[in-house]
């Protein structure tokens, strides 16, 4: 096992460093043509108009195929007077209308106006696999797949890294544990700079990876608040615009019922309410329901990821946690088994990093096409699958429907002012007798002609606005039989007929502007620029923080796991570089020399000491010695 790992060290080195470069790469491009395409927003008119001309000059032959005659650079929308008048062919000989002009659509509220000039043009013109890798042109359409193929092609470095990391470390794996079946013995000598350096390096890059969790939770949590808030803030405005097209069809059914003394509206103008209800529901329904279906459609893909990314960055950390742990105490079963692990998790996040890199793509690019929207509105683009336009026949038979209606609540109460209040009626004509007296009621102000254009109130003329506080002076206390018994010019209950009508035609008149605002856009226009301004850059930022994070992280937990098992192998041939050296041999005593004789000890001088007599027997008497029989 350990003659395999000297040349599985060597390819993994390769490998790492390879997957480094390449991930360093494709990360730095990501964020270079990002940061280009994004830096320069707001973009001046003058560039606006410059990018629009060059289009229009590729496009030219599309719109005109029979032209004849010179090429005019002259785009097809320019400000009365009409250069296409008595002219068969619209480009030629007509006037350049950026002369003398700082900017020609400052007088043009929707200059591309059913135009289909692609938005984020520049941006999103990459390579498309599914059309031979050709510059895909067609500008930013999520409703194209070729849109997402050429996104998805941005990402294709990344995914190569991953397949690269599978493939790779797989294969080391693999020759790892073949090498387990034919084991050799072979003396391996121990380097302390090999160990000192793979110890550095692993707490290097477990440092990394902690610092590339952190930012990844960081980011994630800040991407997810950005969404969210942009999210609620469009649905909140298309919810607006749906409120303003409900209160019109409410108060043009009620005005149906406006009646004055048994008069009502005409006939025609009821069944014109029944129609434009009618269609006004639909269109808020249509409003509702897109814009709530996209929100939540964006709402769970920005759930999944958030989700997936936190796991990611508590399941890394762990990872690097205990691997750097296992390798400093030298646990290297379980060392291996976090490799496995960690082998296919860092190939789990390189796809899940290129997966965030096409949302980041994506979301730069919609801030781009919503910035040039904003400044060149068009109908029936892409757009409307974020927040649409209300239909611009509906808008405009609805206003004109609102000026109508209050037109006749007006005439309506006119009548009964003319025809009934400032009449002094004989007693003998009733109904219309109820003792009317005192000064003549002002007429009530129309504030439209009879083809619906505004018009000023005459003098004395009371407008909309005041109308029911001045009628309120012009109000008698009756009798029971409904009869004035002061002074006055309305009887309570002609009063609170007329103020009926008069809250209806005032409510239609103030709703006329929050219509015409439907009718062209105004509101969608309004809502893209403050989502531009106020949402785009955080989010383009904190895509930016995630993409990073996942990078970092990926990238040192993929070295971490080549160092885990490069310090093992040191710290292994430490140990047995320690258990093989032998013991040094024990010092002898020096060889004296023969010539040198050892010293005699000096004699002690002691008394010798007389042996202590024990007591004799008789049989040891020698004087009866003979009395001892000898058995010698």
């Amino acid at each position: 096992m350990k003659l395999c790992h000297r040349p599985l060290l060597h390819f993994s080195f390769l490998v790492t460093f390879l997957l480094l470069l390449f991930s360093l790469l494709s990360l730095s491009r990501a964020v270079s043509h990002s940061h280009s395409s994004l830096q320069a927003q707001p973009t001046p008119a003058g560039e606006n108009e410059k990018n629009v001309v060059g289009f229009y000059r590729r496009e030219r032959s599309l719109l005109d195929d029979n032209a004849a005659g010179p090429f005019d650079d002259s785009p097809p929308f320019v400000n009365p007077p009409n250069p296409f008048a008595n002219s068969t062919n619209p480009f030629v000989d007509s006037p350049n209308p950026f002369q003398n002009s700082s900017n020609p659509f400052q007088n043009s509220p929707i200059p591309f106006e059913n135009s289909a000039i692609p938005l984020a043009a520049e941006r999103t013109r990459r390579n498309d696999p599914l059309n031979g890798f050709k510059k895909y042109t067609n500008g930013w359409d999520i409703r194209n797949h070729h849109y997402w193929a050429s996104v998805a092609y941005t990402a294709a470095p990344v995914f190569v890294v991953a397949a690269i990391w599978f493939l790779g470390f797989g294969v080391c794996l693999l020759l790892i544990c073949l090498c387990c079946f034919f084991p050799r013995r072979e003396t391996y000598g121990y380097s302390p700079t090999c160990y000192a350096v793979s110890l550095i390096l692993l707490l290097l890059f477990s440092f990394i990876a902690m610092i590339g969790c952190f930012i990844l939770y960081i980011g994630q949590g800040s991407f997810h608040r950005s969404t969210t808030t942009t999210l609620e803030y469009v649905v909140g405005q298309a919810d607006s615009a749906q409120g303003k097209l409900r209160n019109v069809s409410d108060y043009l059914a009620q005005a149906k019922q406006v009646g004055i003394d048994r008069v009502f509206l005409p006939t025609n103008v009821q069944t014109h309410i029944d129609d434009i209800e009618t269609k006004i529901n639909a269109s808020a329904s249509t409003l509702a329901e897109q814009t709530e279906k996209n929100a939540d459609d964006i709402q769970d893909l920005l759930d999944s990821a958030r989700v997936a990314l936190i796991i990611v960055a508590a399941v890394m950390l762990l990872l690097t946690f205990l691997g750097f742990l296992f390798s400093i105490f030298g646990l290297q079963v379980l060392v291996y088994i976090l490799v496995i692990a960690g082998w296919i998790l860092v190939t789990g996040t390189f796809i899940l990093c290129g997966f965030f890199l096409l949302l980041h793509n994506v979301t730069a690019d919609t801030c781009v096409a919503i910035d040039q929207w904003t400044q060149f509105p068009a109908e029936h683009t892409t757009m409307d699958e974020i927040l649409p336009c209300v239909d611009n026949t509906t808008g405009q038979e609805a206003l004109l429907r609102s000026k109508e209606v209050t037109s006749e609540l007006v005439n309506l109460v006119n009548q009964v002012i003319t025809n009934v209040s400032n009449i002094n009626f004989a007693p003998n004509f009733t109904p219309l007798y109820y003792n009317q007296s005192g000064p003549l009621m002002p007429l009530l102000c129309n504030p439209f002609h009879p083809d619906f254009t505004d018009r000023q109130c005459d003098p004395g003329e009371v407008t909309l606005t005041n109308a029911t506080q001045v009628y309120s002076n012009f109000v008698c206390q009756v009798s029971p039989n409904e009869i004035c018994m002061t002074q006055g010019r309305l009887t309570p209950t002609f009063y609170n007929q007329i103020s009926a009508g008069l809250n209806m035609g005032n409510a239609l008149y103030n709703y006329a502007p929050s219509l015409v605002d439907l009718q062209d856009c105004n509101f969608v226009r309004e809502t893209f620029t403050v989502v531009s301004q106020d949402h785009c850059p955080d989010l383009r930022r904190y895509s930016k923080w995630v993409y990073a994070g996942l990078v970092m992280v990926a990238t040192a937990v993929m070295l971490s796991l080549v160092f885990w098992v490069i310090f093992g192998r040191e710290r292994r041939h430490r140990l047995q570089s320690k258990e093989s050296t032998p013991a040094p041999p024990l010092a002898r005593p020096r060889p004296r020399p023969r010539s040198q004789s050892r010293p005699q000890p000096q004699a002690r001088l002691q008394p010798r000491s007389q042996p202590r007599q024990r007591p004799r027997n008789a049989l040891e008497d020698k004087n009866n010695l003979a009395l001892v029989p000898s058995y010698y």
